[in-house]
């Protein structure tokens, strides 16, 4: 089997929308030009609203709630016990040369020490020696360019833990040069390395994980200047002042931590003018354009090497951002759809032409990306990961995601768990913490009627049969996947998971 290069290029917290080949108003060439050249999947949900428990979804390929790792606190400490193969190992015990430059943030490593890479060969990292993201045999920022990082800290220290308090969001023209930026100094490692990589016969999987658009917007002012204001829509303004009573809300009463994040937020964004918050939107869409700018040059040094043959491009985001819709909410923590949608293209001359530029509105997940990697690079996948090879032809009749609070309550929020379609989408959450047993209380919308999900149809009667098919659906899927891993409890370990030879 002529195994091909994989090259996966991930952005933090970029909405669906925020590509220009969905929005044209946001200016993303490269990843355009990924989109010309494959597949957008242009309904595609990661499995949980925050970076650490999407991203160790997305690379155990399985359910927050199967890999335990449930909150931005959550972490796998003991690598003897991890729920699967993470694919960087996956692909690297299959014959890989694995190279990581950028965000993973599995958060494994304990303090003072440094965590398994998993499976890459290479290593580098945007971040302090000092921070838990630190791995075995890593090159970290303050490594080669302490200056950079010390300045970079300096310019942002006003935004707050993660850059993401008010003032991380209203942003500023960055004084900084790109290289000074972490994902400049991730950039700068990848394309060092692509230039002294000589293929020794082993296919490449190149992981290449930026930090932004992610807040906080300190924007290089060339990026910034290429929006017009004037051209920047507001945020659609919902009949209300405050939230109703949605899962947000019961998850807020639930945690004091998420209830004084956003309110605090909002004491000072609610005194923006309306030119001003457009300014935000701006910046964001101007931190997209940043990021695009180093996609762009990886692409083009992957070109130049001649590594872009026999290659699977994946372009995908972990997360949305809600950007001030629904009262001035920003950042992610719930599951509507700016939140949960994300980005997500298969590209590459290993694929169909007759895939190029299309688009698939199957519901697809993050989780599936490990089986449809596995099956490029001739892996059996486990059989317990609730995923599916995107580049088969099957349907699913929804899409999962599942939410916990924000991570930094003593008792954790109770669960809200989702179910969508391209049509309609059903939540159902609990009042109170894990602890409580409270009703079932839920949340029903028409997207194609109502795409900013402003109308709960969950009580309305014309929508009961949809409501009960939806809830049989969500409750059918997780039970089976929930099943299966991540320990299968069988005396036969995973030989009762496994199809019978032929």
């Amino acid at each position: 089997m002529n195994r091909p290069n994989i090259i996966m290029i991930m952005t933090d917290q970029q909405r669906f929308d925020a590509m220009g080949c969905v929005n044209p108003t946001v200016i993303t060439p490269a990843i355009d030009s990924l989109a010309r050249e494959g597949i957008l999947f242009d309904q595609a949900v990661c499995q949980c609203p925050m970076c650490v428990p999407s991203r160790n979804s997305l690379m155990f390929g399985m359910y927050p709630s199967q890999t335990g790792v449930r909150t931005n606190r959550g972490a796998l400490l003991d690598e003897s016990r991890l729920p699967a193969v993470p694919l960087p190992q996956l692909l690297h015990d299959a014959g890989y040369f694995c190279a990581g430059f950028g965000k993973t943030h599995w958060n494994n490593t304990r303090p003072g020490g440094m965590g398994s890479r998993r499976g890459f060969d290479v290593r580098a990292e945007g971040q302090s020696r000092q921070s838990i993201l630190c791995e075995e045999g890593a090159v970290m920022m303050d490594d080669e360019d302490p200056e950079g990082l010390t300045a970079y800290y300096e310019e942002t220290a006003e935004f707050g833990s993660g850059e993401e308090n008010a003032l991380g969001y209203i942003g500023k023209p960055s004084s900084l040069p790109k290289e000074h930026h972490r994902d400049g100094f991730i950039h700068k490692k990848c394309i060092e390395f692509l230039d002294s990589y000589q293929p020794d016969g082993r296919p490449l999987f190149l992981y290449f994980s930026l930090i932004k658009p992610h807040a906080g917007f300190n924007i290089p002012p060339e990026f910034e200047n290429m929006y017009d204001l004037s051209a920047i829509p507001d945020i659609p303004a919902p009949p209300w002042q405050e939230e109703p009573d949605t899962h947000i809300v019961a998850a807020m009463k639930a945690s004091a931590s998420l209830h004084d994040v956003h309110y605090r937020r909002r004491e000072v964004l609610d005194k923006l003018s309306a030119e001003e918050k457009r300014r935000v939107t701006l910046r964001y869409y101007a931190n997209c354009t940043f990021m695009d700018f180093f996609i762009s040059d990886v692409l083009h040094k992957v070109q130049e090497k001649g590594l872009d043959k026999n290659t699977l491009f994946v372009f995908l985001s972990d997360h949305g951002e809600m950007l001030g819709e629904r009262d001035n909410r920003y950042s992610k923590y719930c599951l509507f759809d700016s939140s949960v949608r994300v980005p997500l293209i298969l590209a590459g001359d290993c694929l169909s032409p007759a895939l190029h530029g299309t688009r698939d509105s199957r519901s697809v997940m993050l989780t599936d990306l490990v089986p449809t990697l596995c099956a490029a690079a001739g892996i059996q996948p486990d059989p317990r990961l609730p995923g599916k090879n995107l580049l088969d032809t099957w349907q699913r009749s929804g899409a999962f995601c599942e939410f916990h609070g924000g991570g930094t309550e003593r008792v954790p929020p109770a669960p809200a768990w989702m179910w969508r379609n391209a049509q309609y989408k059903l939540i159902l959450f609990r009042d109170g913490s894990v602890l409580d047993d409270t009703a079932l209380r839920g949340e029903l919308y028409d997207l194609k009627k109502d795409p900013h999900e402003w109308n709960n149809l969950y009580h309305t009667p014309e929508y009961q049969a949809v409501r009960a098919q939806m809830t049989l659906d969500l409750l059918a899927h997780i039970s089976t996947a929930f099943a299966k891993g991540p320990a299968f409890g069988d005396y036969r370990g995973l030989e009762p998971l496994t199809p019978p030879e032929e």
